[in-house]
């Protein structure tokens, strides 16, 4: 008897997990990091071969660790890459990066005022790369991302230099993006 509802059902569930990873751009490891487990016990749920998958607390503990929800797990729902609209089996490159010009030197020496950075929205960024973040208020803050979990993400940065780490609850932000260039005109 098989541990899940089907072979097939476990496989395609897996699937869409690993979908939602790759859209994120992050490896097995990283998300297992960000999960609380190895590269392996998430390749196994990916695979569909750990039972469990089926559990509203895993997915809830999965998704999370990719900033999602469990119904980004939802058959149909289409994990395309930040930056691509589908349409129907095709996809459109949308210009994705935006600018920001730093006014502070919150991040020296990573970035001073007048650098200006280029970031992807929908892309979350990896351990020590620059993020910016649009706040619910419409503040937006530009940090360096330290780790993330369900309740909030915890950066460095701003008023007070790097050594300055800040909790910023989810509730509070709208988006989070990587920055993937810095420049000095």
């Amino acid at each position: 008897m098989p541990r899940f509802k089907s072979d097939d059902d476990a496989r395609r569930l897996g699937e869409a997990l690993a979908a939602l990873r790759r859209s994120r751009a992050l490896s097995q490891a990283e998300a297992g990091r960000r999960a609380g487990m190895t590269s392996q016990g998430w390749g196994l749920y990916e695979t569909g071969k750990r039972s469990g998958l089926y559990r509203p607390d895993v997915q809830k503990r999965l998704t999370a660790a990719l900033d999602a929800t469990p119904g980004d797990l939802a058959p149909g729902r289409d994990p395309a890459p930040p930056g691509m609209a589908s349409e129907g089996r095709a996809f459109v490159h949308e210009p994705a990066l935006r600018r920001l010009q730093l006014s502070n030197d919150d991040l020296a020496p990573w970035a001073a005022s007048g650098v200006v950075v280029e970031f992807e929205p929908g892309r979350w960024p990896r351990r020590d790369q620059g993020c910016v973040i649009e706040m619910a208020d419409g503040e937006v803050r530009v940090r360096l991302y330290e780790g993330a979990d369900a309740e909030g993400l915890t950066v460095r940065g701003g008023p007070g230099g790097l050594s300055v780490h800040e909790r910023i609850l989810r509730a509070d932000t709208r988006a989070v993006s990587a920055v993937v260039a810095r420049r000095e005109f």
